[in-house]
């Protein structure tokens, strides 16, 4: 069932995503070659912890408050003091808040020192898909539609679009209804209407858009070893146009 949220749960919703823009602007800038990926989850703890909130992650019973992937690993990394970041990497950092039972939900992969040409064709192609998505959340499209303008986008420039993980409802939990599929595909194709509340998603890498799970349980890599990319807002649907809830507009740097 897809939860509509009334404006004072969009209000609630919105706090939490902003707190979550602060905490990227905050860390990204430390992602840097010798830190580790338990020393970028440590910050996370204390910023949200400071903050009021908790990791929303934690809901899920994973071993962090942000899931870190370097390189080949797609989504659900998890933070280590034996990962070492270094130059050339790429590292997603996915990360989540509770706040006053509000949720919110954002991704974001940070290039570390030199990277190849075609990687930042890569991390390029995934902002434009997610762009390309957000563009398509409007009321009145369906949620196919959001799924034809992520995988247009990156499939046309030649790489491979993860299907089996996806977009989300989110807001008052993790994870709600709809599924948002980075692929076009049959199925459930609601019709997007205002009070929604979405994380849009795109995963895509440099080579196939398979995928294995580690022994884990949590940690999902690409199927031939080559880097992926990953990218993700929340927005929220009004009348009259869709709002990115996890970004800082200037007056609220």
């Amino acid at each position: 069932m897809i939860r509509i949220k009334n404006e004072n749960q969009i209000d609630g919703i919105r706090k939490s995503c902003k707190m979550l823009a602060r905490l990227y602007k905050e860390v990204i800038p430390l992602v840097q070659v010798g830190v580790t990926t338990q020393d970028i989850d440590a910050f996370c703890v204390d910023y949200i912890k400071r903050g009021g909130g908790t990791p929303a992650w934690y809901s899920q019973d994973f071993p962090g408050a942000a899931c870190i992937s370097i390189n080949n690993e797609v989504i659900h990394g998890i933070p280590s003091k034996k990962r070492i970041i270094r130059d050339g990497d790429l590292v997603s950092l996915d990360i989540g808040i509770d706040l006053n039972g509000y949720f919110s939900d954002s991704a974001v992969t940070v290039p570390v020192g030199t990277i190849t040409p075609r990687e930042q064709e890569l991390v390029d192609t995934t902002i434009r898909a997610l762009d390309a998505g957000i563009a398509a959340c409007r009321k009145g499209n369906r949620i196919g539609d959001i799924s034809r303008a992520v995988y247009d986008v990156a499939s046309g420039a030649g790489f491979g679009v993860v299907y089996e993980y996806c977009g989300h409802g989110v807001g008052l939990a993790v994870h709600e209804d709809p599924q948002i599929p980075n692929v076009p595909e049959r199925g459930p194709n609601p019709r997007i209407v205002p009070g929604m509340v979405l994380a849009i998603e795109p995963m895509v890498n440099l080579g196939t858009g398979d995928i294995k799970l580690q022994k884990d349980g949590w940690t999902v890599i690409t199927a031939d070893g080559k880097t992926s990319c990953h990218m993700e807002h929340t927005v929220a649907v009004f009348e009259d146009h869709t709002e990115i809830l996890t970004i800082l507009n200037p007056n609220e740097e």
